[in-house]
């Protein structure tokens, strides 16, 4: 099993800035990736970026430039800094690992119990 703990959600007037970052437990399975996803009310879940832990990163257009996402393996932390925030970026972000167990080739997924962002105008 493998938990993850998100915090730095929030409160901030559009344009601002926040930092949230995610914490796995310490665990026997190998990571491969961690990201976040996002989730507006009415809405699906929505990848917002991704690291593997070979520091590959994958960000999703909505929010290129914008946002960036980082990662230290060697905590299992990841970071999501999101900058010149918009209302649109109103929802609640989930931490996401990818892992498995060692000498195994079959991935699950984990998720977080995920951090609000609220942005207001």
């Amino acid at each position: 099993q493998v938990q993850l703990v998100e915090s730095g959600g929030g409160l901030v007037q559009s344009g601002g800035f926040l930092k949230l970052s995610c914490v796995a437990s310490r665990t026997v399975f190998i990571i491969d990736s961690m990201g976040w996803y996002r989730q507006a009310p009415g809405e699906q879940r929505e990848l917002v970026g991704t690291i593997t832990s070979a520091r590959t990163t994958n960000i999703a257009d909505s929010v290129l430039g914008r946002f960036f996402i980082s990662g230290d393996y060697a905590e299992n932390t990841v970071y999501l800094q999101m900058k010149s925030l918009k209302p649109e970026d109103k929802a609640t972000y989930y931490c996401n690992a990818v892992a498995r167990r060692n000498g195994r080739a079959q991935q699950l997924d984990y998720w977080g119990q995920g951090t609000q962002v609220t942005v207001s105008t």
